[in-house]
């Protein structure tokens, strides 16, 4: 770019013109990939499960800190590292790495007998002495979960489909102003706090079982021992400014957010971006790179509309997407839906979300499928929708004609693929169309289950 004198221009042009140069050489010097900025931001940009523990898992490898900033254990990431897999449910990814401190930040909602039973999981005694717990977050009581259970059974046939976790009654607790956080474990209050929880509970939600404050209070014990309830909001801009790299993790999906998503059929907690500065108490201005995570395919658990959705059980495609994804929830178990990729919702989860670029995940589970399919515009009443619109209104969404490209497919195995450049053409095609087509840029693509099955994109 040819350099632009200032002095013949005025003082606002001038100014104008500086801030211009000023962007674009930021622009260009932009690490898309996530890997030198100090505060990257992972977010699952579809409907969950896309493998956001993958990405961070690579990440983590090169920062000071993993955080949490949403949801509960109602999330899930399972990573194999050298044949072993890893279900994480609440803790951050970044436990497996011995030099990162893992976060769960004031955001998030944790049920102390689930987090203990993912550290013993791990097999390490030293993992809690790497965990820091905000003490803002707020805890999970078994009467939550047992609360999450009678409002999914009085709905009937019209469940949500929750975990029930009892993410969704901690939050509500939370916006009543009644709930119970790790501060109250850490000053010896939570007896007290659990007694008034209690009576609220039983004058609203009768039969709900007592809850067992003596284990609560052991469990309490043990992480003030441990020193693990701490001031995260302080410990974070500590860490920025000694200038060490963050890496903020997020549960669920864009799609699952209950303000941007698909409402009533969402989550509980904010999913999308904005929910770092709220569950971490990081300030806009800090955050150097979002990227977000995208499936091959689209899968999502759980009712509500779907409009790339395929059968699963006609032999097709949705059935190999199925079986040869694996795609069973994490947490539950629970069949996933699937169907091909959607970049109408991609370009909606992006506006939201602001992503710098993309990571694939899970390329290689279209080999074999002859032809793939991408969804690339929506029409509603014979009407076709601005590229950047996702219908709030659940019966318009379910109404939807969906307009598909076709591409060919591959039938090599492309596991062993650690370049872009190893991929068949027909792989490298399909990658490009969605770029294209979902205005994204894609830097990591990842083509097998195993921890170094991801590699970037060439130029990057």
């Amino acid at each position: 770019m040819k350099e632009l004198s200032l002095a013949v221009l005025g003082g606002a042009a001038a100014a104008a013109v500086w801030w211009a140069v000023l962007l674009m050489r930021r622009r260009r010097e932009k690490d898309v990939t996530g890997r030198r900025a100090q505060v990257c931001v992972v977010l699952g940009a579809q409907w969950g499960d896309e493998g956001k523990g993958k990405l961070v898992d690579v990440l983590a490898s090169d920062v000071d800190i993993v955080a949490r900033f949403n949801g509960g254990a109602n999330a899930g990431h399972t990573l194999e590292v050298d044949g072993k897999k890893f279900a994480f449910h609440l803790l951050p990814c970044g436990m497996l790495h011995k030099r990162c401190l893992n976060v769960i930040g004031n955001g998030v909602v944790a049920h102390l007998p689930t987090m203990f039973d993912e550290l013993e999981e791990l097999g390490d005694p030293e993992a809690l002495g790497r965990l820091a717990i905000s003490t803002r977050a707020h805890v999970v009581l078994d009467s939550h979960r047992e609360i999450d259970g009678m409002l999914e059974a009085e709905k009937g046939g019209g469940a949500l489909g929750t975990t029930k976790r009892g993410i969704g009654p901690c939050y509500a607790s939370k916006a009543n102003r009644n709930g119970i956080r790790f501060a109250d474990l850490k000053d010896g209050s939570v007896g007290e706090k659990v007694r008034a929880i209690r009576a609220f509970q039983a004058k609203h939600y009768p039969g709900v079982s007592e809850e067992n404050v003596s284990r609560i209070e052991s469990y309490a014990a043990r992480l003030v021992a441990a020193g693990a309830i701490r001031d995260t909001v302080a410990l974070i801009h500590e860490a920025l400014d000694r200038g060490d790299k963050i890496l903020a993790e997020g549960a669920n999906a864009a799609l699952l957010d209950p303000d941007f998503g698909t409402y009533p059929f969402v989550t509980s907690s904010t999913t999308t971006a904005g929910g770092v500065c709220t569950g971490l108490g990081v300030p806009p201005r800090r955050v150097d790179c979002v990227l977000g995570v995208v499936k091959a395919y689209t899968t999502r658990v759980g009712a509500g509309p779907f409009p790339t959705e395929l059968d699963l059980d006609d032999n097709g495609p949705g059935h190999h997407l199925s079986t040869v994804g694996r795609e069973y929830g994490t947490t539950t178990g629970r069949k996933r839906r699937c169907g091909w990729l959607d970049a109408p919702l991609l370009r909606y989860s992006a506006a939201v979300n602001g992503y710098d670029s993309i990571c694939l995940t899970k390329l290689d589970v279209l080999t074999g499928i002859p032809t793939l399919k991408i969804a690339v515009d929506y029409h509603l009443d014979a009407e076709k929708l601005p590229r950047v619109h996702f219908p709030a209104s659940l019966d318009d969404l379910a109404r939807v004609q969906v307009t598909y490209v076709e591409l060919d497919g591959w039938h090599q195995d492309i596991t062993g693929c650690t370049s872009f450049s190893q991929l068949p053409s027909q792989a490298q095609n399909y990658v490009r169309a969605i770029e294209h087509h979902a205005d994204l840029a894609v830097s990591w693509v990842g083509v097998g289950p195993g921890r170094r099955d991801i590699f970037v994109m060439p130029g990057l």
